[in-house]
């Protein structure tokens, strides 16, 4: 059985679109170069959250092109989640409505983290270039939409699109973990973020930094079974600063407004207002209020 979807989320998008600021793209006659996918979710999420940017510009004015697009998209998800899971028709249907119904405040967010980056890079030219070159953006677009699965309990699909998005950007964000807003990874390559991390508001990472598990818990028995479910991996608080090569290891706080520096080896909670740095000492890390 096929997917239509039926909903009126593409009138709100139609809304938002015509309600991108100065910001964002707003020229519809520049044709940008196409970018080819192994995936057919990918092309469609950039064309229905970004279309300025996408060559999409049918669908700012058409509402038929749109519900066609979302049709689309929607099937895709509908296949993916039925490819792993014995719920019946009606619940499958649901999860996919949903999903897309969540686009509008998904493109908001995104549009966040496009501020972000663009605030955060000096090397950043304009919004665009952030959209369609940075990695971290793509990373981070594609979460958004996977974490929303995931929260639907369709945790197979949802890590399938991760996976297929750390293959595009050479960043592995587990569809689990929770990322607030204004977020940027700069570069991004060989970034990982943990299925039970959580991560504040205004953070940027840089290349090849962890969130990950310091250590693992094995179930009872005999098979060595690690177990599941349960707090593996830290808490990121809001505008803190991860610098390359950084890894921030297991179920950990850190603060508000703190700053970690490159290469840092982080497994105890940082209070607010600190910066962490390597010292002189080859085996030492210091810490320092501001």
């Amino acid at each position: 059985m096929g997917y239509e979807y039926t909903g009126d989320v593409h009138e709100e998008l139609i809304e938002s679109y015509r309600a991108d600021e100065s910001t964002l793209p707003r020229d519809t006659s520049r044709v940008y170069p196409p970018r080819d996918s192994l995936r057919d979710e990918p092309p469609l999420l950039k064309q229905l959250l970004f279309p300025r940017c996408w060559n999409a510009t049918e669908l700012l004015d058409d509402p038929d092109e749109t519900r066609a697009r979302l049709t689309e998209l929607g099937s895709c998800i509908h296949m993916g989640i039925t490819a792993y899971s014995g719920r019946d028709a009606d619940d499958l249907t649901a999860i996919v409505d949903r999903t897309l119904d969540r686009l509008p405040a998904i493109r908001r967010s995104l549009e966040k983290d496009v501020e972000a980056a663009y605030k955060g890079d000096p090397a950043a030219k304009s919004n665009c270039e952030i959209i369609r070159s940075y990695p971290g953006f793509h990373a981070i677009m594609t979460h958004r939409v996977a974490h929303t699965l995931y929260e639907e309990g369709s945790f197979e699909y949802a890590r399938e699109l991760a996976e297929y998005s750390k293959v595009e950007t050479g960043i592995d964000i587990h569809p689990g973990a929770e990322i607030g807003e204004y977020f940027f990874i700069d570069h991004g390559t060989g970034v990982v973020i943990g299925e039970t991390a959580t991560v504040g508001d205004w953070v940027r990472i840089y290349q090849n930094v962890t969130l990950g598990a310091l250590h693992f818990e094995e179930e009872e028995g005999e098979d060595h079974m690690l177990a599941k479910d349960y707090k593996r991996h830290p808490d990121i608080g809001d505008h803190v600063v991860i610098g390359a090569g950084s890894n921030v290891l297991g179920t950990i706080e850190i603060g508000d407004h703190v700053s970690i520096g490159a290469n840092a080896w982080v497994t105890d909670d940082v209070p607010d207002d600190t910066s962490v740095f390597i010292s002189d000492h080859p085996d030492q890390e210091q810490k320092s209020n501001r």
